[in-house]
């Protein structure tokens, strides 16, 4: 095994391990244990809004033990009361939507009880992201044991949020994701560098240093980092980061595989 480098950008680039799950069954697992290693967070939830005014919970991952009835109980009727509805649905059409910061008064006696009293839900933020007539909502909780979000985890949530929510959109409009060797071969414009350019890249976007890169690929540093400059280059960027944006948009749309 390859050593690997230590990601140096702080947002898109940091969940690549939820990125590289997309359409795999351990999605929610790995999408959890990426939110808890970035920002605590204690338990994820995500639902599919439609126009129409159904909803579906799709995810329910992480520390709490009632969550698939709290995953029903929103789907099935509460949804039509959630103080962020309206939020959502301005947002229609845009991309993507980080909702108000959480405070118990937003909400009703009953959500109030059922949603964070039993359920000993303290604290949460939530983002969301509209694919064609599909609103994914996706929400991020702490329990009473965890405390609330402090602020360096809640801008560490809003720096993550628009490629942790274009991620599972991604996952759920189709559930198969095509490996990174496709996606260089067959969308522009990652398609357009050179085999060794869309090499470097791939290694890069996996977390190798330019150090592990070199020794993979049997060349020079010097080597390595030309081909990356070229590539970079030729995709009008500068940054890694920048890079790892590239693969997300292109997994994000609804069609961004055709």
């Amino acid at each position: 095994m390859h050593p690997r480098g230590t990601p140096t950008t702080p947002a898109a680039s940091d969940i690549t391990p939820a990125v590289l799950a997309i359409g795999r069954s351990d999605f929610p697992k790995v999408l959890i244990d990426t939110l808890r290693r970035q920002a605590d967070v204690g338990h994820c939830m995500v639902f599919a809004l439609s126009r129409a005014g159904a909803a579906t919970c799709l995810l329910d991952a992480g520390n709490i033990p009632i969550g698939g009835d709290l995953g029903a109980a929103y789907a099935g009727q509460f949804h039509e009361s959630d103080p962020n509805r309206d939020a959502l649905f301005e947002g229609e059409g845009t991309a993507p939507i980080m909702l108000p910061s959480f405070a118990p008064r937003m909400y009703g006696a009953r959500y109030r009880k059922i949603f964070f009293h039993d359920s000993g839900i303290v604290d949460k933020c939530a983002t969301a992201i509209w694919t064609g007539d599909t609103c994914f909502y996706v929400n991020f909780y702490r329990i009473t044991s965890q405390g609330r979000f402090n602020a360096a985890q809640r801008e560490r949530l809003q720096a993550i949020a628009p490629a942790i929510g274009a991620s599972i959109a991604r996952h759920f409009q189709e559930k198969l994701a095509p490996d990174l060797s496709t996606l260089f071969a067959t969308r522009a414009p990652l398609s357009n560098l050179t085999p060794r350019e869309q090499e470097v890249c791939r290694r890069i976007l996996l977390g190798f240093s330019s150090e592990a890169i070199s020794q993979g690929l049997g060349i020079s540093l010097h080597s390595t980092l030309t081909y990356r400059k070229r590539a970079y280059q030729r995709l009008g960027i500068s940054s890694q980061n920048e890079l790892f944006s590239i693969v997300l948009r292109l997994l994000a749309g609804p069609h961004g595989l055709n």
